[in-house]
């Protein structure tokens, strides 16, 4: 590795994110401070010091209730519930740090782009181009019925709204205001230049907006984009649209294979595939000693919540595992298709040529394993992040913390000096916008993504 790695710090503006059952250990904060602004203010000075790339909010639009087909199991541990809008906290964050960035988690399939390009802009605005978006086609059955539908709309459909989605906001960050339109010449009186602003006049299958876009031009236009998709279909689209993607499997051999298998993508697409950055989870116990660690790992390990754990992914993988715990345990997990995510079945499946069995399909969704998480003193901890970054080919890790803040807190004080060591991770913040931190170039997005060919709209309107 010949530069840093980059870190993010996996959050939620929830009573818990993905610590099921932790609430209950004595230094758990954040299930009684996530709703006061005073916590985020301290998790953003906390974050900047110790020299974090961003915070990365997850979302979700419904609550979890395939498992037992009820929202009783996540609802009783507070998992991802309940669940604030992140999108408020983020300008506090940014209002006391120079550097941290931020990447907020919005839906194409329950959100309108209209309403997203301006939601963006002002984020970026408000945060100097610190702002990044995770773009997400969402997959709980709740969501869907609070957004009025019966059922959820099918997976590969979403991708196909999430393409058009993506069309319509090129066209309003990188179109509908020329450079320069903003003049505020008072000798002439005119604070905006009405020929520099165009509308887009977009009419497709799923979206019509006239435009333009509401906002002046942010410092990136366009937000740095993230994307996390497992399936086909969600590689294909972060091929086409993405700059950072978050990818899970349940191996660094998996991973590397995604990697390329996108990388290859993009460049078919007409992009540098270098210029995409990938992130996977990571899970760090450290201890001052790799006895304090295993100490800490065995405590972790008796409070964590099956039921909550197996409520996640039941409605991230649309397996309502309750219909399994009653069949043999050596019968085979057999994996079909669902409209739900792909990436939480994906994790489970180590090896395809030999599927697991139910007792291992159930033992490892529903239990704090070892091989989910990184247990050790600060240099094993520094080891293993080298390792699996070596092996995996990503270019940083979305960071979860699992006791908040102390896990934070630890993996600062005793990981960071040794990754900074070994050259792993950056001694200073480089100045910039986010997209200028993560990829050396300009604000702006690169000539080679498919959003430079909305650029040109003022140009057609004025030849029309």
């Amino acid at each position: 590795m010949d530069r840093p790695l980059l870190f993010n710090a996996f959050e939620m503006a929830s009573a818990m994110h993905n610590a099921h059952g932790l609430w209950k250990h004595p230094d758990s904060e954040r299930h009684r401070r996530y709703k006061e602004l005073p916590y985020w203010v301290e998790m953003a000075k906390r974050l900047e010091a110790g020299l974090f790339d961003a915070v990365f909010f997850a979302d979700v639009l419904g609550v979890y209730d395939t498992y037992r087909q009820s929202p009783s199991p996540s609802i009783r541990d507070g998992m991802q519930f309940p669940l604030n809008d992140a999108s408020l906290i983020i300008p506090v964050m940014a209002s006391v740090t120079t550097h941290l960035s931020f990447v907020l988690t919005a839906s194409t399939t329950y959100e309108h782009p209209f309403h997203i390009a301006r939601r963006f802009s002002t984020l970026d605005h408000l945060t100097s181009g610190r702002i990044a978006w995770n773009i997400v086609t969402s997959y709980l059955p709740n969501a869907a019925a609070n957004f009025g539908l019966e059922k959820m709309i099918a997976h590969d459909q979403r991708y196909e709204i999430a393409d058009e989605f993506l069309e319509v906001v090129y066209q309003l960050w990188e179109g509908s205001w020329e450079d320069g339109a903003f003049v505020e010449d008072r000798t002439a009186e005119v604070l905006i230049d009405p020929d520099k602003i165009h509308p887009i006049r977009h009419r497709g299958p799923f979206f019509a907006v006239k435009g333009p876009h509401l906002c002046e031009p942010s410092p990136q236009r366009t937000p740095v984009l993230y994307q996390a998709g497992s399936s086909e279909r969600g590689r294909a689209f972060a091929a086409k649209h993405a700059e950072c993607v978050f990818v899970g499997a349940p191996s660094a051999e998996r991973l590397r294979a995604y990697i390329g298998d996108i990388r290859r993508q993009a460049e078919q697409c007409g992009r540098d595939p270098e210029q995409l950055k990938f992130f996977t989870f990571l899970t760090v116990i450290v201890g001052k000693t790799s006895e304090q660690a295993e100490a800490k790992f065995e405590q972790l390990r008796r409070l964590w919540s099956a039921d909550a754990a197996k409520a996640q992914f039941s409605g991230a993988s649309g397996y309502d595992l309750a219909e399994y715990e009653g069949k043999p345990a050596h019968e085979p997990f057999l994996f079909r298709p669902t409209d739900h995510g792909h990436y939480k079945a994906a994790s489970l499946t180590k090896d395809a040529t030999k599927p697991l069995t139910i007792g291992e399909a159930l033992q490892k969704a529903g239990t704090l394993t070892r091989e989910s998480v990184i247990i050790g003193n600060p240099t094993q901890v520094a080891d293993a992040i080298e390792e699996r970054a070596r092996r995996s080919g990503v270019d940083g890790f979305n960071l979860v913390h699992l006791v908040t803040p102390k896990d934070l807190d630890d993996f600062i004080e005793y990981v960071v000096p040794i990754l900074q060591r070994r050259g792993l991770y950056k001694t200073a913040y480089t100045d910039g916008t986010l997209r200028e931190k993560l990829f050396g170039g300009g604000a702006r997005l690169p000539s080679h993504h498919p959003a430079a060919a909305f650029r040109s709209i003022g140009v057609h309107a004025k030849s029309s």
